[in-house]
């Protein structure tokens, strides 16, 4: 998996550099805006993480470059900018997400993936189930089955289902579950992921000896079929 790094900050650059190849990526590193726009113009990288703030030519403006030539190559962007107006931005410039500064690692390589996800399925045709176990999303009719029985989800456990039925067995941390499923407008201090994970894990997991929907101390929730 071939990726391209843009970032002016050597060490931030290191530190995900070092942490990306030992989970199996190609990185190359641009340290400049023109050069990164003139090498991310070349093609041939599956992803590519983008500085905001960068000497030359900002980050943003290389993604917009990248759109108007018809790449479609997913972007993370990653920066100290961290408002509601900035992420949006950002993304309505092309970026594919948004990780704001300082970041973990593992929140890093699980957003990337998940963007490589959601490029493999739609350079497929579309899907109309997803199926983690005896879990079952018609996304057609939007009915979900557990071992056959309906469950009877609210709109908004539904898309929250979604997204992690579509992430199975990868960590997703808050952030990404504001961002995706509640589209920024909640304080990620706000215990309404709490609220929803319970009651969502109540619908999915009671009565059944495997739990499939998990927590994961100190990083996230991850949706497993696994013991």
């Amino acid at each position: 998996m071939r990726l391209l790094l843009i970032e002016d900050d050597q060490s931030v650059a290191d530190f995900i550099s070092r942490g990306l190849r030992e989970n199996g990526f190609q990185v190359n590193h641009v340290d400049d805006g023109q050069e990164g726009q003139l090498v991310a113009s070349r093609g041939g990288y599956d992803v590519l993480v983008v500085d905001r703030m960068l000497p030359n030519v900002d980050g943003l403006s290389i993604i917009r470059s990248l759109r108007d030539a018809g790449d479609q190559t997913p972007v993370l962007i990653l920066s100290a900018l961290g408002e509601v107006d900035d992420r949006v931005k950002g993304l309505r410039a092309g970026g594919d997400d948004y990780l704001v500064k300082p970041f973990s690692f593992v929140e890093l390589q699980a957003r990337i993936e998940a963007m490589l996800r959601r490029q493999e399925m739609s350079s497929n045709s579309p899907e109309t189930q997803l199926q983690v176990g005896d879990l079952v999303m018609d996304l057609l009719t939007q009915q979900v089955c557990r071992a056959g029985d309906v469950l009877n989800l609210q709109p908004r456990e539904y898309k929250l289902l979604e997204y992690l039925m579509k992430n199975a067995g990868q960590v997703v941390t808050r952030s990404m579950l504001l961002e995706n499923v509640w589209g920024y407008h909640f304080d990620p201090q706000t215990n309404v992921i709490d609220v929803h994970i319970s009651r969502l894990r109540q619908k999915l997991d009671k009565g059944f000896e495997k739990s499939l929907l998990k927590t994961v101390r100190g990083e996230g929730y991850t949706l497993d079929d696994s013991c």
